[in-house]
């Protein structure tokens, strides 16, 4: 960076051990688990399944839609889960941001 762009710019400081043990930041941590926590259980069964269901089961073997078993039709929509769950995640991550950043506010020094 120049000089020039960096006359406009404060110093900022974190008190990291006060910020983890504010109210705000563990409310933040504690409604960021319970919102993923389902999530992720959902993703390791659906992924965990198939292995298993391909590897010790028949069920997925049967044609769903002419040639393409439903083996091929749990796979792609594992793709479609991804999406989905990341699409859910990223919306409310900017509820999480907003509120990191207020944390940030309330515990800046200059």
């Amino acid at each position: 960076m120049s000089k020039s762009s960096k006359k406009g710019q404060v110093k900022m400081e974190l008190d990291y051990e006060k910020i983890i043990n504010t109210p705000e930041f563990k409310s933040l941590i504690k409604r960021k688990r319970n919102f993923s926590t389902p999530y992720i259980i959902f993703f390791f069964v659906a992924f965990f399944t198939l292995p298993i269901l391909t590897g010790y089961t028949t069920i997925l073997e049967n044609r769903a839609i002419g040639w393409m078993t439903w083996t091929w039709v749990y796979s792609l929509l594992m793709f479609v889960m991804v999406w989905l769950l990341t699409s859910i995640y990223m919306n409310k991550a900017k509820s999480f941001d907003k509120d990191v950043e207020e944390i940030l506010k309330k515990n800046v020094f200059k």
